[in-house]
């Protein structure tokens, strides 16, 4: 495979994101065929980037790119290996599914809507593959500006003060990022995150403290875009008021922090880190633990779907938080397992709420209330739905029968109940716990996860019954076919993924075991003597 294979992620969405704006409004669709072409070819290449790095006997990285042929440590350097192969396919993946559910109404209310998309695919891809700090910085900046604008869409009260609420916050962390990115430098000379594995253990004493002065800041910066608690304060409003699709698409930002974290601790501050070893990890730890039990408070208080599922991805960021902590292999493959599926469930449960939600005039400045459950005093809602007065409220081709599946299927999987994918995920993760090293904090973690499923299905039950079976005037919206098909696919492979779970997992098993092989990185990127 040719390394030049690397630079298509990025190139590709910037492309169309370039031809997307040179067509302007009035070609509409050839905008749309531009981003649907951008799409497929990001899941073909991520295809390929993870056939090539899990081809027989091969324990290296994908391949590892040299723009304009630098030395590694001086110049910009683009890396793929399992763990970023994984999430650039994620990424593709979901995006494609996605993109459908923009061509309707939602496109309709701003003139950039297709070009701030791809723009936000170039960022997280760039963030994926890039080696080193400061070109991290960069892709961040790029997702983050292009996140503004689709946080912003559809304009409303409600959007705007989520929107600029979410645009201060993240700024105040990116100040914190080139902070931290600075003391790093001026520490080892390099931002390279290959040469920093090299250079972090021969760091002298008297300057190692700015060294993890500068690691700490820059954690924060990446905690804030994780959303761990007290940091992540702002998400669920964000979430909550953005269009469904750009919420389903914001589900992995918040990835895009814990792969930072996972990549800088397991490289930077590995094994290998000497008196740097595991720098920081008893904060994630805890700070996973203190997330997992804000997103539960959370999610039972909630009161519209949208903040509910803001406050699931609080408990996905929670529990991976405290899965990298922990440092183990076996617990980080099934962290990675648990990544995937929550954020293929949690962006189908936002698109299910934009469908369940009300539209009109007043859409962009209200949410579905869930208020507590009151027993009807008429009739069921099955048979108020279909009573022939009501035979207006039956929705084709999205009927409600076809939502009640979808937010079961929704629930099933965050909370992690057999058989879905969703259980597997969480047992590979929790078995491993009780064989790992006992740690402070371990068997906390190891309780509220269990206990965080608990309360998802609490709450998502309390949402079913008040959304389908206790509110006789609910009107659903009219469901398009793409709506439709974008939440099928999203659900679909999920339960692909319970039924052919034996292969994935072998894949995040041999992933882990890589990611936690600092040596691996360092020889692939930094073939031959050090510079």
């Amino acid at each position: 495979m040719s390394p030049h294979l690397l630079v298509v992620p990025i190139v590709l969405p910037l492309l169309a994101a370039a031809l997307q704006l040179l067509a302007g409004e009035r070609r509409q669709r050839t905008a749309v065929a531009l981003g649907l072409a951008s799409c497929l070819g990001l899941v073909a290449t991520a295809a390929a980037l993870v056939l090539w790095s899990d081809r027989p006997g091969s324990d290296a990285l994908a391949a590892a790119y040299r723009i304009g042929d630098w030395p590694a440590r001086f110049g910009i350097v683009l890396v793929a290996d399992r763990l970023s192969a994984l999430m650039l396919l994620l990424t593709s993946v979901v995006a494609l599914a996605v993109l459908p559910v923009t061509l309707g109404r939602w496109q309709q209310r701003g003139n950039y809507f297709q070009p701030l998309f791809q723009f936000l695919l170039m960022g997280l891809n760039g963030a994926f593959l890039t080696g080193d700090l400061f070109n991290l910085f960069v892709f961040f900046e790029v997702l983050l500006a292009a996140s503004y604008g689709l946080a912003l869409h559809g304009s409303g009260p409600r959007r705007v003060g989520a929107g600029l609420h979410y645009i201060a916050v993240n700024l105040a962390a990116s100040m914190l990022f080139l902070l931290g990115v600075s003391l790093v430098f001026g520490v080892t000379g390099t931002l390279n995150m290959a040469a920093l594995a090299q250079l972090v253990p021969e760091v002298p004493g008297k300057t190692r403290a700015l060294l993890h002065a500068g690691a700490a800041i820059l954690g924060i910066a990446f905690l804030v875009k994780t959303a761990m608690w007290p940091l992540g304060f702002w998400l669920p409003r964000t979430y909550a008021a953005s269009v469904p699709a750009v919420a389903a698409m914001f589900a992995l930002m918040t990835k895009v922090g814990i792969y930072v974290l996972l990549r800088v601790g397991s490289l930077v501050f590995g094994d290998g880190a000497g008196v740097s070893r595991h720098f920081g990890s008893d904060w994630l730890l805890w700070g996973g633990v203190a997330t997992i039990v804000a997103g539960c408070i959370g999610m039972l208080g909630a009161r519209d779907l949208g903040k509910l599922a803001g406050y699931n991805v609080l408990v996905s960021s929670g529990t991976l938080l405290g899965a990298v902590a922990l440092h183990e292999p076996a617990v980080t493959a099934g962290a990675l397992a648990y990544l995937v599926v929550s954020t293929l469930g949690i962006a189908a449960l936002f698109l299910v709420a934009g469908l369940i939600a009300p539209e009109g005039e007043k859409e962009l400045d209200e949410a579905l209330q869930l208020e507590p459950y009151e027993a009807p005093d008429g009739e069921g809602r099955a048979e108020g739905l279909y009573a022939e007065e009501d035979e207006s409220r039956v929705v084709i081709p999205a009927p409600v029968a076809m939502l009640g599946l979808s937010f079961v299927l929704c629930a099933l999987l965050l909370a992690g109940l057999p058989p879905l994918s969703g259980f597997i995920a969480k047992f590979a993760m929790l078995a491993p716990m009780l064989e790992a090293s006992p740690r402070g904090g371990t068997m906390l973690l190891f309780a509220l996860v269990i206990g965080a499923g608990l309360c998802t299905v609490v709450a998502m039950v309390r949402a079913g019954i008040h959304v389908f079976w206790a509110d006789h005037d609910r009107r659903f919206p009219q469901a398009r076919v793409t709506e439709v098909a974008a939440i099928a696919l999203l659900l679909g492979l999920c339960l692909l993924l319970t039924g052919f779970a034996r292969t994935p997992l072998e894949y995040l098993r041999d992933t882990a075991r890589q990611v936690h092989d600092a040596g691996n990185y360092v020889r692939g990127v930094l073939p031959g003597p050090r510079p």
